[in-house]
């Protein structure tokens, strides 16, 4: 007998999800709204918190130097912005807490790997997901190949207006050169008579 809360939280959960664990290092792709845009931003980074696991409010700690200085980000694991997460690398941890790892630095940071199946790991149809980053892509491509053509579209107009200079000032230089040659050789004339 299922509570009406849980009946709730599985309306929203997503069908399949990767399974994440402390020490992995992941790749999130996760939608960003700036404005009427929208992108797809990376973050990639060693795991550090899960937490959770089987709730619609699940969710893991990523975190990555950059610069010289740690940061860290806490993603829900089912939320609609995240669009992926892919394991990269795992690690033999026997903590699901490695706030530890925010102490050290340079070398001692590294952890033993672990072999695992890659491909099999990160397989997760979530079709949702899927036609959401195809919009995105196919969203941006039509953004550009609509600035291509304005910009094509300009390129051709400022090459007919100096293609008409050029054949307006040639036809002025041969006016010219006509009218040059009419008075030599009515000065030919004179200085013959």
């Amino acid at each position: 007998m299922t509570s009406v809360i849980q009946r709730v939280e599985e309306k929203y959960k997503k069908k399949a999800v990767v399974d994440l664990k402390s020490g992995d290092s992941v790749r999130v792709h996760q939608k960003i709204r700036e404005g009427g845009k929208e992108r797809i931003q990376l973050f990639e980074g060693l795991v550090i918190r899960t937490s959770r696991k089987n709730s619609l409010t699940a969710s893991f700690s990523v975190r990555r130097i950059a610069s010289g200085v740690g940061v860290e980000k806490t993603y829900l694991i089912h939320s609609p912005n995240i669009l992926k997460i892919e394991i990269i690398k795992r690690s033999k941890v026997r903590r699901n807490y490695l706030t530890y790892i925010r102490g050290l630095t340079g070398k001692s940071t590294r952890m033993a790997g672990l072999d695992f199946d890659k491909e099999a790991v990160n397989k997760i149809q979530d079709e949702a997901a899927e036609a959401e980053e195809a919009k995105i892509h196919e969203e941006a491509l039509a953004k550009h190949d609509e600035l291509a053509t304005k910009e094509a579209q300009e390129r051709a107009k400022e090459e007919a207006k100096a293609e008409a200079a050029l054949a307006k000032h040639q036809a002025k230089a041969e006016a010219e050169h006509a009218e040059q040659k009419e008075t030599k050789i009515e000065t030919d004339k004179k200085a013959d008579d």
